[in-house]
């Protein structure tokens, strides 16, 4: 058997990705928590980037709480998004909150509780798939896009 190392341009171009996480924060009435975020000033669920030594159920408490005000619970994962533009892995979990008040933050200029209806008006198609997947059930999805559309798998 000959075994040799590639110097080749697979070898030279491996792939970066970031992880993020996202929380679907459901409330009893099942209202969602969405975020307008202050960058951009479009309406997303809250999250961000999960820092190297963190779990994932941590990250997105922390980051829900960062961004919105609110503590939760986290529930379960429901979905795996993959931004093949920006190499970013988002992994969004279903939450319950658990006590705080809606606030905003330097990332975020409105904090709003939405139904389903106002998520798929609000959000670009990307983002509030990662919302409506979570109410599902059938999680946890695995999807990827390109920052403005969906990627049909296969």
């Amino acid at each position: 058997m000959l075994l040799y190392m590639s110097t080749s341009q697979e070898a030279t171009s491996t792939p970066l990705h970031s992880v993020s996480v996202a929380g679907v924060v459901v409330r009893e009435d099942g209202r969602l928590l969405a975020i307008r975020r202050a960058d951009n000033g479009t309406w997303e669920l809250p999250g961000g980037v999960l820092e190297l030594r963190e779990a994932p159920e941590t990250g997105v408490a922390r980051e829900v709480l960062e961004e919105t005000g609110i503590h939760v619970e986290v529930d379960e994962l429901t979905g795996v998004y993959k931004n093949t533009t920006r190499g970013i892995v988002a992994l969004v979990f279903r939450c319950k909150p658990s006590g705080g008040m809606e606030r905003t933050s330097s990332e975020s200029t409105a904090v709003s509780w939405l139904t389903p209806e106002e998520v798929a008006e609000r959000m670009s198609e990307v983002y509030a798939i990662r919302l409506l997947d979570a109410l599902d059930g059938n999680g946890p999805h695995v999807r990827s896009h390109d920052g403005k559309r969906l990627i049909p798998a296969g």
